[in-house]
């Protein structure tokens, strides 16, 4: 199948103060490497839909939406705290963030396709069910993965965070529910230093250490992920995709190069085309949705994030 690409202008819409490194100059950086690279013509592209509230309260509380409906300035940007910034725009781009999830699930149930990368922003990985931290407001991938399970009736979600930063936010949503097999590899100890054991069996935390290269992070995943995730046979993967990992990205202090986000890529591929060969159709897994998340570093961001999309769409 095609490869599909889902965005939104809306997503451009959420400010933060000047110069702060999380900005729609990242969505652009983006876009442009997909043009400049050709890949362009050679996927499906779509806009994002905006979730709903009751989506949205799939996974968030009630008042920690109206927090954010009744915290949007007229003009300008404001702090909520734990690094988080709301300007006028800011709902209605994260509504379009979360709702991107939710567009690429339909789209692969419908037999569009079976690989999807979601440029948006704001990102969601820390966002827990009551407040949003580090720079995001809804847990974009928390809502696509409750959206499956509650309206297709999916029962084995894996969830691949390899973001620099845990997916603390996602850890907790999913914390006591098996249906979801979630795996963050991330620097540690670094921002948000979230307790990571004990944790139960479908929770898999990968710590690194800041000094960590790419044989590390190859090896560390080798050795505690692939296997787990083969025997949990998802019928579904998300991935919260951040690029801060990356060398040259100052968000961190791993070493991370463009290579390693095309393994990753391409590793969840292989694993997805033999459950698809050797599973029937209730037990295969049917698709794979990338989200961004971080990934801060302008000139590199665009260049990481096609490799992995290439190796994904098997480009």
């Amino acid at each position: 199948m095609i490869a599909t690409f889902i965005t939104h202008p809306a997503c451009h819409q959420h400010d933060m103060p000047a110069g702060h490194p999380e900005c729609a100059a990242r969505l652009d950086a983006i876009d442009n490497q997909l043009l400049s690279s050709g890949l362009d013509c050679l996927l499906y592209h779509r806009e994002a839909t905006a979730a709903t509230n009751e989506q949205i309260l799939r996974v968030h509380s009630a008042a920690y939406l109206q927090k954010i409906e009744q915290s949007l300035p007229q003009s300008g940007c404001v702090s909520l705290g734990d690094d988080v910034f709301v300007s006028p725009g800011t709902l209605n781009a994260a509504r379009h963030a979360a709702g991107a999830g939710i567009t690429a699930i339909d789209s692969i149930m419908k037999g569009e396709t079976d690989v999807v990368f979601c440029n948006v922003r704001p990102a969601g990985h820390h966002a827990e069910r009551d407040k949003g931290m580090g720079f995001c407001i809804f847990n974009n991938v928390a809502i696509a993965a409750t959206y499956a399970m509650d309206n297709y009736g999916m029962e084995r979600i894996a969830i691949v965070d390899f973001d620099v930063h845990h997916g603390n936010g996602t850890q907790a949503i999913f914390l006591d529910d098996p249906r979801v097999l979630f795996c963050s590899v991330f620097q540690h100890p670094f921002y948000p230093d979230t307790p990571i054991a004990p944790v139960p069996q479908h929770i898999i935390n990968i710590p690194l250490p800041a000094t960590a290269r790419s044989k590390e992070f190859r090896q560390a995943l080798n050795e505690k992920l692939f296997d787990k995730l083969e025997a949990f046979a998802p019928q579904l993967i998300l991935i919260s995709a951040g690029f801060d990992g990356y060398i040259d990205d100052d968000m961190s202090s791993m070493s991370l190069v463009e290579q390693d986000y095309a393994w990753i890529g391409r590793e969840l591929r292989t694993l997805m085309d033999n459950s698809q060969q050797k599973n029937d159709a209730a037990q295969q897994c049917r698709g794979i949705v990338s989200l961004l998340e971080g990934g801060y570093d302008i000139d590199s961001l665009g260049r990481c994030a096609m490799a992995h999309l290439k190796a994904l769409a098997k480009l």
